[in-house]
């Protein structure tokens, strides 16, 4: 590209050539004039620069990809009589010429060509990250494995200890029950012959040693018992049919091998699943198997998960998962979405144990985890808020404290946004809150006060305490932090600084040479007086106040404002009030989340990190969040989408609900019972006179059953204000002639009010009068359509009584309820269970007509009762 003039480069750009000095200035380059010459190096420096600042990437970098677009346009000729019915022959005029008409077919074609070195990094990334989420399965899994496997062996270790023990009491029983017998057979025998037993020693009982657990082959024999103890002849012990040697020890050493049986018939599995060797004490080997039983565990499960997740808080792989979804009738994916009902179904299928946890226990958790990394405690900056009336000073004072000109650059000379700036005085550092004075934005100072330690006031010494005075006092009051008056505009000769302690005084706001605890300071944002004493005083407030926070740890905040920005996409302006936000963190703000892309000051300087009191812009959130929600820095981003999730559902019951409410179609859900009903308007016109009409005419039809409610009638468009009007009262809006602006339009469609425009009086009248008949109830009428006289009664064993009838008046219809009278008087009242003439089941019988009757549960049915058939007809009433 040919060099061009600073002048002739800021014309295609489309901005002023100021500003484009400005922006060479802030690269780095050369000062230029208007008519000096720029060139390409110039202009890609340029290009980088700006790039940086919006967080994108550097202009000299090559691109990662390229996309190519492509228009052509062609021609194409169409007969002017295409589609059009010709007259018949002689029934039209004269038929014209044809003429023919040229369209033009415009055609575009996009491409987008992306380097190759791109897809292989991402594919690399992707399979690293893969290969790293196996090994870590598989390490979590082989560490499971290693503790179950040691459990096991301390189990076996104990049973093998209780049968030791088990065993040597039995033979130390056998063997002293065996010598007793003994002794009584000697001393029998001596007593028979007539002899004395003859002396000898007493032999001592010997003590069984535990036995020994070996191999099952049985190669190596236990030690043989004493002899004597044991007879020759054959014991045996019946027991279901099976007979137990107790004598013969010369196979297996005297000993009975110990096994561990898989369940409760005492016999081993033929092939078990799996076979582990343990070595026992004493180098020797045991056969005992490993158990088959499944691990249960217990399983958290959030409000939503994919089914990778669960699959991995089992600690299973995810087609398991997958095939017992399709056993019970559902295909999924392996990241699709499932709710927290369907995965506790899964959990216990799998013969797992599901806990629910609920998003309230999520977010107890985190401010549980939040309050553990407060650490050590440090003095931080103070947060003052500037609050006032419109047009007092306010962010000219500022302007002065911090030697800038924002109040230049705001539509109308007045704030339209919250302003967020840090300050480094004499005295130390102070963040400044910027809260707009108007009173349409009373919400924002609300959300100001919230988050301050301290509140200045900021009073017009020439003009007094204002209706926004009085509202910025009550948030201050009601935030509960102090608050320093600064009597702003005293350079001018009207001011009254004691009319000024006068009307506060009167509002409970009393200064401190009155006796009060309220600093007044006497300042001037023009000429700077009193600049020192109001640094000087907040200085003084925030020692008395001792402010600390915990510099390091998540990070944890308030959002003040937030918006989208075209080049960077949301931005939030984020108050950090404790920890260190870091670029990198996932950040938590109400219902949205993200990454922290980047982190940009007041004074547009890029930022690795904020700790306390410093507010910064953020980027890489998913989406906008609103002003006040709370900011804070999470473990990872599944627990956030967790959270955010949970959080977008309350939100959405909770604005349902609220839509539902303030329907005119869904008026009757708010009537409860023994109340009445009504249907509140919110009314906007155009003029006056109108206003008045519909209001007369609306409240006029109210009646004993509903009634309507006029909420607010005014003049003029909607605006924001009277949304939030219709919005708590939960009223209809209805605008006659007038139409809402942007930011209640908005309002309109995120909070789902139900607003409707008309140009038509009596449309608006038939609307509301529609919505009152809606709402009354509606009115039941009978009308007797046949009735039937019983002659006879007869009993059938599978229909009960069937009253033989002859229908005297009207018809008779199966589907229609039905009254039995005995002496005009009602007995029953129900439906008919059978319509028959002679053997054949019929719909209706019509007047003159014997038939067959069946009264359904009643059989009390006898001659000379009258049935009377009936239609219910429902009338809608109105007014």
């Amino acid at each position: 590209m040919a060099e061009v003039t600073i002048q002739q480069f800021a014309g295609v750009v489309g901005i002023s050539v100021e500003r484009l000095q400005q922006q060479l200035a802030e690269a780095g380059l050369p000062a230029k004039s208007a008519g000096d010459m720029i060139s390409d190096d110039e202009k890609t420096q340029l290009l980088s620069f700006l790039r940086k600042m919006h967080g994108k990437q550097d202009a000299t970098q090559e691109p990662a990809k390229i996309t190519l677009k492509r228009k052509t346009v062609t021609e194409l000729k169409v007969p002017a009589d295409r589609g059009r019915a010709r007259p018949r022959p002689g029934t039209g005029p004269a038929a014209k010429p044809a003429t023919a008409k040229t369209v033009s077919v415009e055609v575009r074609k996009k491409k987008t060509y992306v380097k190759r070195s791109v897809i292989f990094e991402d594919e690399s990334a992707r399979i690293e990250k893969e290969t790293e989420e196996r090994d870590r399965l598989r390490v979590e899994e082989e560490a499971v494995q290693r503790a179950e496997d040691e459990r096991l062996a301390a189990e076996r270790a104990r049973v093998e200890q209780q049968e030791a023990e088990a065993e040597a009491n039995r033979v130390r029983q056998e063997q002293e029950r065996v010598a007793a017998e003994r002794a009584r057979v000697e001393t029998e025998a001596h007593a028979r012959a007539g002899t004395t037993p003859s002396a000898r020693p007493v032999e001592a009982t010997p003590r069984a040693e535990p036995p020994v657990f070996r191999p099952s082959s049985n190669a190596a024999a236990a030690p043989a018992a004493p002899s004597g103890l044991v007879d020759k002849k054959k014991a045996t012990v019946k027991g279901k049919g099976r007979e137990r040697d107790e004598r013969d020890t010369s196979r297996d050493g005297g000993r009975k091998e110990l096994h561990v049986a898989t369940d409760k018939s005492g016999r081993r599995r033929k092939k078990p699943a799996t076979r582990r060797v343990v070595p026992a004490a004493g180098g020797a080997k045991h056969g005992f198997e490993r158990p088959t039983a499944p691990l249960v565990r217990e399983v958290l499960i959030p409000e939503s998960l994919t089914v990778a997740e669960l699959a991995q808080r089992m600690s299973v792989k995810a087609a398991e998962v997958i095939k017992a979804m399709m056993k019970l009738g559902t295909m999924v994916t392996i990241n699709q979405l499932i709710d927290q009902e369907t995965a506790a179904i899964v959990v216990d299928e799998m013969g797992h144990q599901a806990k629910l946890v609920h998003g309230t226990a999520l977010e107890q958790v985190l401010r549980e985890t939040a309050k553990q990394d407060d650490g050590n405690q440090a003095p931080r900056a103070p947060v003052v808020t500037i609050m006032g009336h419109v047009d007092h000073g306010k962010t000219s004072l500022l302007d002065f404290i911090r030697d800038t000109r924002v109040a230049a650059g705001e539509a109308g000379g007045i704030t339209q946004h919250i302003g967020a700036y840090r300050v480094d005085t004499a005295r130390g550092p102070i963040t400044f809150l910027d809260t707009p004075g108007h009173e349409a934005f009373t919400a924002m100072r609300a959300r100001g006060a919230r988050v301050t330690d301290i509140v200045i006031l900021v009073v017009a010494a020439d003009d007094g305490v204002m209706p926004q005075t009085e509202e910025a006092i009550k948030h201050a009051k009601a935030s509960g932090v102090p608050m320093i008056v600064a009597m702003n505009k005293m350079d001018k000769p009207e001011a009254d600084a004691e009319r000024i302690k006068q009307e506060l005084a009167g509002r409970q706001v009393i200064p401190e040479d009155w006796g009060g605890d309220t600093q007044f300071i006497a300042v001037s944002a023009k000429t700077g007086l009193g600049i020192d004493s109001l640094l000087e005083a907040i200085s003084l407030q925030a020692e008395v106040l001792e402010l600390t926070a915990s510099p390091d740890g998540p990070a944890k905040g308030t959002v003040i404002e937030s918006r989208l920005d075209k080049g960077r996409g949301p931005v939030a302006t984020v108050l950090v009030q404790s920890g260190r936000l870091k670029r990198g963190d996932v950040l938590l703000t109400g219902a949205e989340y993200g990454r922290v892309r980047a982190m940009v000051n007041a004074r547009g300087e890029q930022l690795l990190e904020a700790g306390p009191s410093e507010p910064i812009e953020v980027l890489g959130l998913s989406s906008t969040p609103n002003a006040g929600d709370e900011a804070m820095v999470v473990e990872d981003e599944r627990k956030a989408r967790e959270i955010a999730s949970y959080r977008v559902d309350k939100d959405r019951e909770t604005k349902l609900a609220r839509q539902q409410a303030g329907k005119l179609e869904n008026m009757f859900a708010q009537m409860k019972d023994g109340e009445q009903a009504s249907v509140r308007i919110l009314l906007k016109a155009d003029v006056q006179g109108s206003a008045e009409a519909l209001s007369e005419a609306i409240t006029r039809m109210s009646s004993a059953d509903v009634r309507v409610d006029l909420i607010a009638a005014g003049v003029g468009g909607i605006n924001e204000s009277d949304v939030n009007l219709a919005l708590a009262a939960r009223a209809t809006m209805i605008g006659f002639n007038v139409r809402a602006d942007a930011s209640a339009r908005k309002l309109v469609e995120a909070e789902g009010v139900d607003l409707r425009y008309y140009s038509v009086i009596y449309d608006v009248i038939d609307d509301v009068k529609a919505a009152i008949n809606g709402l009354l109830s509606p009115e039941i009428r009978e009308s007797i359509i046949g009735i039937a006289q019983v002659r006879d009664a007869f009993r059938s064993s599978s229909m009960g009584t069937i009253a033989g009838c002859l229908v005297t008046e009207g018809v008779v219809r199966k589907s229609s309820p039905i009254r039995v009278l005995r002496d005009s008087v009602v007995i029953y009242e129900g439906q008919l269970e059978s319509l028959r003439r002679f053997k054949d089941d019929v719909t209706e019988v019509r007047s003159g007509t014997e038939c067959g009757i069946g009264v359904k549960n009643y059989n009390d049915v006898i001659a000379g009762d009258q049935i009377e058939v009936f239609e219910r007809t429902i009338v809608a009433r109105t007014i």
